[in-house]
């Protein structure tokens, strides 16, 4: 790739110190559900953009990983749902290694959520009702991308989408190949940024029917 360019970042010196609020044990919910919750709110009201993007990382049958960002569509004490195309590379690997971990980057809070667990596929009912309040475009685009697969060219996507509009005038149904999946943690673990990079990291960890709370070392 040749040598460093004279204006390329000086990427040992690129650092940040943060803040000195932390985050307490006295401070934590009682169950990782509100804690979340508290923090998914902060985040809204501090206008951060896509608050609810989250980085999810899978693994293939190898263990080979692959990461991509993708949005939470709903919580609660089940887990954490997103919405795909069960035949793309994510769907694929969550086939074949269903378990997952998810990282909600809140950069400018220096906060992050950290997640991991087992993933299975939300029932299709619940798929239906959400693929109901997508935008028009957004189903026909569900319908038209052979997600993850080679194109052509883009005129090759467009191309799809219009089909897909012609084939659904009205009411466009959810496609068989695209649905839910939940991932029901086994950690969430809560990083809030500390001076000297002496963190606070508080983790929900489940143990067989409870959950403790344990601090890591940053």
């Amino acid at each position: 790739m040749g040598n460093v360019t004279a204006t390329s970042p000086d990427l040992p010196q690129m650092r940040r110190d943060y803040g000195s609020d932390g985050l307490f044990e006295a401070d934590l919910a009682e169950e990782w559900p509100t804690q979340f919750g508290r923090w998914l709110a902060e985040a809204v009201a501090a206008g951060l953009a896509e608050p609810n993007a989250m980085v999810l990382a899978t693994a293939d049958a190898e263990g080979r990983p692959s990461a991509r960002t993708v949005l939470l569509k709903g919580y609660d004490v089940r887990g954490f749902v997103f919405f795909t195309n069960y035949e793309s590379r994510k769907g694929g690997e969550l086939n074949a290694n269903p378990y997952a971990s998810l990282v909600f980057p809140w950069y400018p809070l220096h906060r992050q959520v950290i997640v991991s667990g087992p993933v299975e596929r939300t029932s299709r009912a619940e798929t239906e009702d959400y693929f109901a309040t997508r935008p028009r475009g957004a189903q026909l685009g569900a319908w038209a991308s052979r997600q993850s697969q080679v194109l052509t060219s883009r005129a090759e996507l467009e191309a799809a989408w219009a089909q897909a509009g012609a084939r659904f005038p009205g009411e466009v149904a959810a496609p068989p190949h695209w649905g839910g999946f939940r991932l029901a943690p086994a950690s969430v673990e809560f990083w809030q940024g500390r001076i000297s990079r002496l963190h606070d990291r508080l983790r929900f960890r489940l143990a067989g029917d409870e959950w403790l709370v344990e601090r890591l070392s940053p």
